[in-house]
């Protein structure tokens, strides 16, 4: 019998089966199954001499390779030597194709170890960056100093939270947006909120993939328009709300950040360094998009809109 020999024998024991329709007590349709349900099977031509199509399309469909009606003229053997030359050569074709498929797999599935790793290493190393900043922060007593380190630590956690995101999450190349404000916007006020600056932050975001990249960029925008919300919108001990917004609209991303407190001119002069507004205008810049304030908004509203969309 072909079973026991196509399961007792390694791959390439046997090159090729010429199934016959009519057997003895049973009928080709009935092995078939069986010898395609064995691991890396050899192809099939499955043969018989009735001209009952139906045969053709159930041995096709049970996984034979070719169907060829029996004859005895000369032809009908250089025809079955063509399909089996033909079925070998497909069946070739798809042991490569299997190989190379797997060999695909386990590169990719290293190099998303070893990226990673990468991220893993850079949230680390942001880290160590951040604590070194906190570490001069708590050595100075110059309030402005104190500040500007502040701000630093805070677009650098803002970075460094991405990556922390990829390398727990094992994505590749993008990250969820919703779930990275959330944590972004968390660890914000928790470090921003005291006696002085009781606010709240509210998050409304839909979930949205976007890649790295704009993720980074869009977590040091609305890092910097969040701590100057918290900085300047409401006088101090007064508790007041920011609140972010996350949409997606017609292959677009809009991001809204708002307060109801003070408002803000962008036209007047910076009320601290001025390096907070350079940040967002050359973010903004980066992601294409279109940045401004609401002068209608009884407080300040800033809308990004960018498209989701790759540039060709």
């Amino acid at each position: 019998m072909v079973l026991p020999a196509l399961r007792g024998s390694p791959r390439g024991g046997i090159d090729a089966v010429v199934l016959d329709h009519l057997l003895s007590g049973e009928t080709g349709l009935d092995i078939l199954p069986c010898i395609t349900s064995v691991p890396d099977h050899p192809p099939v031509i499955y043969a018989t001499g009735s001209d009952d199509t139906s045969i053709a399309v159930a041995a096709l469909k049970a996984g034979a390779d070719d169907y060829m009606l029996k004859g005895i003229s000369a032809d009908y053997f250089d025809l079955l030597a063509a399909a089996l030359e033909q079925a070998l050569e497909r069946a070739r074709f798809r042991r490569e194709t299997a190989q190379a498929q797997e060999v695909i797999r386990q590169q990719r599935d290293h190099a998303e170890l070893l990226l990673a790793e990468v991220n893993h290493r850079i949230a680390n190393s942001l880290g160590l960056v951040g604590a070194l900043i906190r570490m001069q922060s708590s050595m100075t007593r110059d309030q402005v100093a104190i500040d500007a380190l502040h701000e630093t630590q805070m677009r650098i956690n803002a970075i460094a939270s991405v990556h922390r995101r990829l390398y727990t999450n094992r994505q590749v190349g993008s990250v969820q947006v919703d779930e990275y404000l959330n944590s972004l916007l968390t660890e914000l006020e928790a470090s921003m909120r005291d006696d002085k600056r009781p606010h709240r932050i509210v998050l409304s975001a839909k979930p949205v993939n976007l890649a790295t990249d704009k993720v980074i960029t869009l977590g040091l925008i609305v890092s910097e328009l969040v701590t100057n919300a918290f900085k300047y919108a409401y006088a101090e001990a007064v508790s007041g709300e920011i609140r972010v917004f996350v949409d997606q609209t017609d292959g677009e991303l809009r991001v809204i950040v708002e307060d109801d407190g003070a408002g803000f001119d962008p036209e007047s002069p910076a009320r601290g360094t001025g390096l907070g507004t350079r940040i967002l205008t050359a973010m903004a810049a980066s992601l294409k998009s279109d940045f401004a304030y609401d002068p209608g908004h009884d407080g300040t509203r800033a809308t990004l809109v960018f498209s989701l969309h790759e540039e060709k």
